[in-house]
Formats: structure tokens, sequence, C-alpha cells
């Protein structure tokens, strides 16, 4: 990657503006954090409290809805509110099948909280392998803007902060695991749908806030295919 010319000046971008615009999109800013983390933070608190997962789908599935039809009503992206009815519905799916199996309302429960678990670890396991391969996955970030996908990986301080970013990003994925599988082999279900809501958003907000830090201390050029 190369420095800016003087004809481009400070209107090049930059490695960090890209980042920041790039997982602003794909949160959906805030009200898109709102809309994937209420239902499913819904879905968690009532299925805790009554222990029916019918009522917390209805429950749940009846926000998600009003959420989709502003959605619609406004011609704006489903995307959100989408992807959290889906994670809902993934969860529910496990639930039936242990209950379907014969298992325990404590299966049932530890069910529930299954998908996450997989998400979260296999998740870990790839973004780290992109950091221990040397192509660290926020480099594809700032390549789908440049023009040519790859050519960030020749810039040795560009690979860096990738690195730094994905280390940041894959984080609280790790720390759900390290604390959420111990809960899930003890059967430990209040704790585990606990240990879901505090380590969620609030966690994955506090690593964007990191990332943010990161981002403010450097001004790194990004070179535009011709």
């Amino acid at each position: 990657m190369t420095r800016s010319d003087p004809e481009r000046g400070s209107t090049q971008a930059t490695v960090e503006q890209v980042v920041r615009a790039q997982l602003a999109k794909a949160l959906g800013g805030r009200r898109g954090i709102v809309e994937s983390a209420v239902p499913t933070a819904l879905f968690t608190v009532c299925f805790l409290v009554t222990d029916q997962i019918r009522l917390s789908l209805i429950v749940s599935i009846a926000v998600t809805a009003v959420l989709l039809l502003v959605r619609v009503l406004q011609r704006s992206t489903t995307q959100f509110v989408l992807n959290a009815l889906f994670g809902i519905g993934i969860g529910a799916f496990f639930a039936y099948r242990a209950s379907q199996g014969g298992g325990s309302d404590e299966d049932v429960a530890r069910a529930v909280f299954t998908p996450g678990l997989i998400y979260n670890g296999v998740y870990a396991v790839v973004i780290i392998l992109t950091i221990l391969i040397g192509w660290p996955i926020i480099g594809f970030m700032v390549g789908s803007v440049t023009g040519d996908p790859t050519a960030w990986h020749q810039d040795r301080a560009m690979v860096r902060l990738c690195s730094q970013l994905t280390w940041i990003l894959v984080i609280p994925c790790v720390i759900r695991v390290a604390v959420q599988l111990p809960l899930w082999l003890d059967h430990q279900i209040g704790l585990l749908g606990a240990s879901k809501i505090v380590l969620g958003w609030p966690l994955q907000l506090a690593s964007f806030a990191v990332m943010g830090w990161l981002l403010s201390r450097n001004r790194t050029p990004v070179e535009l295919e011709d």
C-alpha cells in the first residue's frame, strides 16, 4: 500500500476509515444492534423465567414481527431483524429435537444454548486461523473497497494492523466459549442464560470500542486499484 499523492491528499481513504465504515455497515448502526439483540434477549429471559419454549417463541417472534413491519413500512433493510429471527429459530429447533428425543426439561434448556456455543467455537477457530496463517479477516474488509482483495497483504504494517483488529474481533467469542462451555457441561442453566446476555452484545460493543480506540490512533492510506 502506498501513501497518498499530493492531488489526493486528505481525500484519500484510510484503512481506519474503511474498517469503521465496514463495521458500521455490518452492524447496521445502533438500530441494527437493537434489532439483533432485543428479540434474542427476550427469548432467553422469557425461557429462563417460564421454562416454556412455546411462550418464549411467541413473545420474541411477536416483538420481531413488529420490528420487521416497521422496516417494511419504511422500505429499509430487514437484514438485522431476520438475523435475530433466524437465531431464535435455530435455538428453538434444537430445543424441539431434544424434547422429541425424550430429553428432560433440563436437556431441552441446554439445547437452547447449544447453537450459540457451536457458532462461537467454530467462528473463533476460523478467525484465529486466518490470523495464524497471515491473512487476517479484517484485511479482506479493506480489500473489498480497493479493487484488489489481496493487495493489502503486500504491506506488513497493514497486515499487522489488520491482525490486531481481528484479534480484538474474535476475543469475545473465545471468552464466551471459555465461560459458557463449563456451565453447559455442568448443567448450570440459570448462569448459562445470564452469561449469554452479559457476554452477548455488551461484550461485543466493548470490543468494538477497543477497535475504535485503536483505529483513532492511526491513519494508514488505502491504495485504490486504478
